[in-house]
């Protein structure tokens, strides 16, 4: 029996029965004269050669309907020669002879095709090792995926195929009306320039008008990725400009921007959209207990827990201002921040009973930038922006692909319906 670990899989090719045909018995000469000849350095690849190339053959077979150079009537299809290719594997690089056929194309099954995001994580680790960039935890993973023998070009031409695809992702047009908007930011680090230094990855997610949208249980819900932009910061002027690329691509029916309170993200909303902004209550309760003292913090969560809980935004108004008063006297601090973020935290309640759990905070995207965190990290450092838009692009990528199948939707259509009947808030026209 041949066991052959192929690119951390372990490939098991079943018995070779010498009695089957003279061309089973030709390969198991060759396997013995292959253990006899090779050296232990190069037996480990040799194998894995060995092995992928028969399994190639009889999938081929079974394709064709008859063994190579066969004249059989059950015959369906023929050969047409062999396209040579390079496998890197953890045993080093093996060639290939990739058999093609006349009236159709073939790939090998045990080959699958990488996913989007993991051949993007080996164009950013390839460019970080071939350009002199990368860090010592790099140059380890290359060495353990068996990546030494790449060439600039090599790499050049992977990273152009991935580039080409994000591209036409992430500058597709946006039709139809966006109640609901997501947006977050995660933060990297790139060289540049000869430093170090950390960038902000800005990503936009949305629901639309059929209840699409993305779900706080987990990465695999219903969702529809808008965009992703790199800037130095968080700054008005960077997030301006995204929302409005967002507005050429089509954007309208914004009703309500879920996000953190950063000030800079606060104006360009207000600015571009002309919309009303969600605060995250998640991210305003940790605010909000950072006043409230080690020990009255379960209390204090508590009492701004019941303004939440009230069903409808006049009641749960009152509630909050009752519980800022109760807690003026001895946390005049965490009043005031009640006092100032009370309109952005309760917007929610002013929406449809069933959206409110969905659009009180960022959590659905606080998820898939944790995803995209730890994706990453891999990296560590990234030798330019470029490299950050393909790997964090090709997981947006796969992971709109994920929720555009999903079964359910995040909201249904008769609680969507009514948002579209109210007049449409657009985006105002901006020049290209």
């Amino acid at each position: 029996m041949v066991i052959a670990e192929l690119c951390g899989r372990v490939l098991v090719a079943r018995p070779i029965n010498l009695t089957e045909n003279p061309t089973m018995t030709d390969a198991m000469m060759s396997l013995r004269a292959l253990l006899e000849k090779s050296s232990d350095a190069d037996l480990r690849r040799e194998m894995v050669g060995f092995a992928a190339q028969r399994l190639m053959e009889r999938e081929v077979e079974s394709l064709t309907g008859a063994a190579h150079g066969e004249r059989r009537p059950e015959r369906v299809n023929h050969r047409n020669g062999y396209r040579q290719r390079v496998w890197e594997t953890r045993a080093g690089a093996v060639e290939r002879r990739i058999p093609k056929l006349r009236r159709s194309s073939y790939f090998p099954a045990f080959l699958e095709p990488r996913r989007m995001a993991e051949k993007a994580l080996a164009a950013v680790i390839q460019e970080a090792y071939v350009h002199g960039v990368s860090t010592r935890s790099v140059d380890d993973l290359v060495q353990a995926m068996g990546m030494t023998g790449m060439s600039k070009s090599q790499v050049s031409r992977l990273c152009a195929e991935i580039d080409d695809k994000l591209a036409a992702f992430l500058n597709r047009p946006l039709e139809g009306e966006w109640p609901y908007l997501w947006l977050d930011a995660t933060y990297v680090k790139v060289r540049e320039n000869g430093r170090i230094v950390s960038v902000a990855a800005i990503v936009a997610v949305a629901v639309n008008g059929d209840g699409r949208g993305p779900s706080a249980h987990g990465l695999d819900p219903w969702g529809e990725v808008l965009g992703i932009s790199i800037g130095a910061s968080e700054a008005e002027t960077f997030w301006t400009e995204f929302l409005r690329a967002l507005a050429r691509r089509g954007r309208r029916g914004v009703k309500r921007v879920i996000s953190d309170a950063q000030e800079g993200l606060q104006a360009a909303v207000a600015k571009v959209l002309h919309a009303s902004g969600q605060r995250c209550r998640v991210h305003f309760m940790r605010n909000a207990l950072a006043y409230a003292g080690k020990h009255g913090r379960r209390v204090v969560a508590a009492f701004i827990a019941t303004a939440f809980a009230q069903q409808d935004a006049e009641m749960a108004r009152a509630q909050w201002r009752q519980v800022a008063d109760q807690l003026r006297p001895k946390a005049p601090k965490l009043a005031a921040l009640m006092d100032a973020a009370e309109t952005d935290v309760l917007a929610f309640i002013s929406f449809p009973k069933d959206h409110r759990p969905k659009i009180h905070s960022t959590n659905p995207l606080e998820r898939l930038n944790g995803e995209i965190k730890r994706r990453t990290e891999v990296i560590g450092i990234f030798p330019n922006e470029a490299a950050i838009i393909r790997l964090v692009g090709a997981i947006l990528l796969e992971q709109n692909d994920e929720w555009a199948v999903q079964r359910a939707r995040y909201m249904t259509l008769e609680t969507t319906a009514p948002l579209s009947q109210d007049p449409v808030v657009t985006l105002p026209a901006v020049a290209a």
